[in-house]
């Protein structure tokens, strides 16, 4: 158990494995900064505006995931940083379309409470993005 806590946390890995556990603590840091977000934002302003509160949340999620994914996620980075900055934006793009979509069937339609609708949709956007990432971004 240790050496894999030691492999996840040391340089940079071409494993598959510890690129998805990296990419889950990734994750869960991305998803506490942008669960937290809509949390203040919805607290201070109200759910009128919750799919705009949403859609800044995630992007603030998201520019969390990709510090963290070219930093220590992903070693292999195959075009230049604005192309890969682009394609990672797409991603993200199609990410926040999930998510909107899903907030607002869960919480707009089926009166779910936001935050129980924001973390099915994270769920859910999660398997999207590391998928996408790792086959549009960071592939060997």
């Amino acid at each position: 158990m240790s050496s894999l806590i030691k492999e996840v946390f040391s340089g940079p890995t071409d494993k598959v494995k510890i690129q998805v556990l990296r990419y889950g603590i990734a994750g869960l840091t991305a998803a506490t900064v942008d669960t937290g977000l809509l949390a203040l934002l919805t607290e201070l302003f109200g759910e009128n505006l919750l799919l705009l509160w949403t859609a800044i949340a995630f992007a603030s999620g998201l520019a969390t995931t990709y510090i963290m994914s070219i930093k220590w996620v992903f070693s292999n980075r195959t075009m230049n940083r604005a192309a890969e900055l682009t394609i990672f934006i797409f991603i993200g793009l199609v990410g926040l379309g999930l998510t909107e979509l899903l907030v607002w069937v869960f919480a707009i339609k089926l009166n779910w409470h936001y935050l129980l609708a924001k973390i099915t949709a994270a769920t859910t956007v999660f398997i999207w993005n590391f998928t996408a990432k790792k086959l549009l971004l960071f592939r060997n």
